[in-house]
């Protein structure tokens, strides 16, 4: 873990996704992970129409120092998209912060995004491998493992736990061993910089 750029730092997430791909519990065991290494942390969803297929968007924080704020997140420090054809929703890169990051399911080229968005951008085929390891397209562990390798933000190992609390038997099983998957092909640490600048 690296932690953040000043004594009680702040980081803010939002992840956007559709009904039934996992968003609001990707939130839960974020937060879960955090709490697990000792911070503080909150998650909470927003829904609109509550129907399956339908933008969900779900909100996390993580600081040092309990967290005063309960209000959605409007200036994240880093999106999460699990659905790209959200990316031309307005509120979905809404309010991001000019060093922050964008991290999206998509096969698309991550630098080409980046000049697009200004933001720093890394892709992967979270629904693929997704159907791969677990048979059903849920890109929310995926997501969540690219962007703890990249970030450093909390343990890998952290999010092993948190999912451990949720699951059990053969679907903890191929979770964990999808983690580790996408730890090991995602460049370690190429985002920490921009937790430090969040945070600071």
């Amino acid at each position: 873990m690296i932690w953040l750029g000043k004594e009680g730092g702040m980081i803010e997430i939002r992840i956007h996704g559709r009904g039934g791909q996992g968003n609001v519990v990707a939130a839960y065991v974020l937060a879960t992970a955090a709490i697990g290494q000792g911070l503080f942390a909150q998650a909470f969803p927003a829904f609109g129409a509550e129907r399956r297929g339908a933008p969900v968007a779900a909100f996390v924080r993580i600081a040092e120092t309990p967290i005063r704020r309960r209000c959605q997140v409007a200036q994240p420090a880093f999106v999460i998209i699990q659905d790209e054809t959200l990316v031309v929703l307005p509120d979905t890169l809404a309010g991001l912060a000019s060093g922050g990051g964008v991290m999206i399911n998509s096969q698309r080229d991550s630098r080409a995004l980046s000049d697009t968005f200004g933001r720093a951008t890394y892709t992967l085929p979270a629904t693929r491998l997704s159907l791969e390891a677990l048979g059903r397209p849920m890109p929310n562990t995926v997501l969540l493992a690219a962007f703890l390798t990249l970030t450093e933000l909390l343990p890998v190992a952290g999010l092993k736990d948190a999912l451990a609390q949720r699951f059990g038997g053969e679907v903890l099983a191929h979770n964990l061993a999808l983690v580790c998957q996408v730890a090991d092909a995602t460049p370690r640490g190429i985002w920490k910089e921009l937790v430090h600048a969040a945070s600071a």
